[in-house]
C-alpha cells in the first residue's frame, strides 16, 4: 500500500485546467452556433427533409396495415386520426401513425402538400414549397420533395 506524502503531487485536475477546458468548449460551441446561425435556410431545409422522410415512412406503414394509402381528400391527417371519409381503413393503429396528435407544419409554418399518386409512377409525394410557399424557387424558397429524397 502506497501513501501520499505531503510533497507528492495530488491526482486530479487543477482549477486552471478545468477553466481551460471550459473555455475551449465555449469557443467551439460559439463557432458552431455562429455557423448554424449564418445558414438558417439550410437548417430549415434539412428539417423539412427529415420530417418529409418521417411522413413517408408513416404513409408506408399505413399502407401496410390498411392495404392502401390515404386518399388526397383524407390527406396526411389520416396519419393522426382515422379518416371519416371513405375508404375507411380496416386496421387503423391505435394512436395513429405519428408521434404527434396532428401533422406538423413545414419549417416555414406552411402545411405539407400530399399528392397521391405521386410523379413518375410513384405511389405518393410529400412536398414543402419552401419559404415562399410556391412551386419552384431557389435557396430557402426551393421545394423539398419526398420523391427527390430517395
Amino acid at each position: 500500500m502506497t501513501s501520499v506524502s505531503p510533497s507528492s503531487p495530488r491526482a486530479g485536475f487543477s482549477l486552471l485546467e478545468i477553466l481551460v477546458v471550459i473555455l475551449i468548449i465555449s469557443i467551439l460551441a460559439t463557432v458552431v452556433g455562429v455557423n448554424v446561425a449564418k445558414e438558417p435556410g439550410r437548417a430549415r431545409a434539412a428539417k423539412a427533409q427529415a420530417t418529409i422522410a418521417s411522413l413517408g415512412t408513416a404513409l408506408q406503414l399505413y399502407r401496410m396495415d390498411n392495404g392502401q394509402l390515404p386518399t388526397m381528400e383524407q390527406g396526411l391527417d389520416a396519419l393522426c386520426t382515422p379518416p371519416d371519409r371513405a375508404p375507411a381503413p380496416q386496421r387503423y393503429r391505435e394512436g395513429g401513425y405519428l408521434d404527434s396528435p396532428r401533422v406538423p407544419s413545414d419549417p416555414w409554418a406552411h402545411p405539407y402538400v400530399y399528392l397521391m399518386p405521386g410523379p413518375e409512377g410513384r405511389p405518393f409525394d410529400i412536398i414543402s414549397y419552401g419559404s415562399d410557399a410556391d412551386a419552384g424557387g431557389t435557396g430557402e424558397a426551393a421545394d423539398v420533395r419526398h420523391s427527390e429524397l430517395e
